[in-house]
């Protein structure tokens, strides 16, 4: 499936929150949910400032969404995220009847859309969204590899 014209400006406003994360010092994610052409929530990843494990970009943007909706599903929505998502979200994501799901990088360690398993998709649930990965995915990881060699160098420069 090749990505829309929409698919990827979408993509390019979730790396605009992906990189405020990182400049904020957390894992540099973007979440955006889309419905009917319009942004429902958003969210970038607040684990590392927050201090918890839960505040992944997609988490936060489900949350703001079910918030501002009232509603426990969320169908007829697009959640486009740059980073390929885990476990705990892809099973938020299925919970909350999303129609698509659209990322960036791929997550070789922790991906739940193809790289690791594929839960969002996977046969025995009851809903399955629609996944399109891999849009814009080099400029997805290389905020992800650039953020992560950032922080090692420092941790290296701060060894006495």
């Amino acid at each position: 499936m090749t990505p829309s014209e929409q698919d990827i400006e979408w993509m390019r406003r979730a790396l605009v929150l992906a990189r405020a994360a990182g400049e904020a010092g957390d894992v540099p994610v973007g979440a955006i949910l889309v419905c009917d052409g319009a942004i429902v929530a958003s969210g970038a990843n607040r684990v590392m400032v927050e201090n918890d494990a839960g505040r992944h970009a997609e988490m936060v943007a489900l949350r703001d969404a079910h918030a501002l909706t009232s509603e426990r599903h969320l169908q007829g929505t697009t959640l486009y995220v740059t980073m390929e998502p885990c476990a705990m979200c892809a099973g938020a994501i299925i919970l909350a009847r999303l129609d698509r799901v659209v990322f960036g990088a791929w997550d070789e360690k922790a991906g739940m859309a193809g790289s690791v398993e594929d839960l969002l998709r996977h046969p025995r649930l009851n809903h399955r969204p629609e996944v399109l990965g891999g849009v814009l995915a080099d400029e997805c990881a290389a905020i992800l590899r650039e953020f992560f060699k950032d922080r090692r160098s420092g941790a290296q420069q701060a060894l006495p």
